[in-house]
């Protein structure tokens, strides 16, 4: 790999190096490194373009690394990744992918990751998406992830978007078993004419199952978002949905929550808020000797910590 691309499997996976443990890394839509463990086997799918990532049952504090890096103005690629994970593991998962397009031509990634996870299982995702070039040509990316929780399974899914992305489809399904927990935590920003919309869907089927989910977003300039979150509740159950959303310049933001109850005994509860930076936010770190535009910057920087 050169300079470029370990840049960027550094933005979007702080890899330093070859990473530990299991990992699979893609460029320009071929695996260029790859490794397994005892406990974690990555395999070609034979089907279609992708892989298949099996964790043992009873694995603990294991990690795979699967990030994906574009460098070519014009390619589009497509991944389907399937995880298989195990009862009673404890894993950690970290995708991503960065493109680097300085062509005229738009470049892309849509990957489609769906997760089986086995009873009272554990698994914390995070994946973050990143772009840069000096070109004309767009970074489109168009991630789908579907979250299947069995008994007592427990998911943990941490999305970041900051810099360099055109255009974005993002969308999130997740099925819950008695006693699951799916938590997704969204950072998303957006300037110049770009666009994002989110879309989020999670079914609650099994008694005390449980969704949280999360989005905290800044559009600048003349960027618009869309945001968009159904969760239903089929039993006893508990889901909240919250948006909350910074907007600037000309920017356009849009949030439509849906909430549905199929039993008395589920508890759900939407909230959304989308306003500007308050003034008095801003007077506060001009006074320390900030100007106005550092001040947006650290106000910014901290509402998507």
């Amino acid at each position: 790999m050169d300079q470029m691309q370990l840049n960027l499997l550094k933005e979007i996976a702080d890899i330093h190096g070859v990473p530990e443990g299991a990992y699979n890394i893609r460029s320009n839509g071929q695996s260029i490194g790859r490794n397994s463990t005892a406990n974690i086997t990555i395999e070609t799918k034979t089907d279609n373009p992708g892989i298949n990532i099996i964790i043992a049952p009873g694995t603990k504090k294991e990690s795979v690394h699967i990030p994906v890096i574009i460098s070519e103005s014009g390619l589009t690629d497509l991944v389907y990744n399937d995880f298989y994970v195990g009862e009673d593991c404890d894993v950690t998962i970290v995708a991503g992918c960065g493109i680097h397009n300085c062509g005229d031509q738009n470049s892309g990634h849509d990957g489609i990751h769906t997760f089986h996870i086995g009873k009272n299982a554990k698994v914390k995702y995070f994946e973050k998406h990143y772009g840069e070039g000096d070109g004309n040509g767009e970074n489109i990316m168009n991630p789908t992830t579907v979250v299947h929780l069995e008994e007592g399974a427990y998911m943990e899914m941490e999305t970041a978007q900051i810099k360099g992305i055109d255009s974005t489809n993002r969308i999130t399904k997740g099925t819950c078993a008695a006693g699951a927990t799916f938590i997704v935590h969204e950072k998303l920003m957006t300037h110049g004419h770009q666009f994002a919309k989110t879309d989020f869907a999670v079914e609650l089927n099994g008694e005390d199952s449980s969704a949280n989910v999360v989005s905290r977003s800044v559009a600048k300039d003349d960027s618009r978002q869309e945001f968009f979150s159904d969760i239903v509740g089929n039993t006893k159950c508990s889901g909240h949905s919250e948006c909350d959303a910074i907007i600037m310049d000309n920017a356009v933001v849009g949030a439509s929550p849906k909430l549905t109850a199929a039993s008395v005994e589920a508890s759900l509860i939407h909230e959304a808020a989308i306003g500007k930076i308050a003034g008095e936010q801003l007077i506060k770190l001009m006074t320390l000797g900030l100007t106005e535009e550092e001040a947006e910057e650290q106000i910014v920087n901290g509402f998507l910590k």
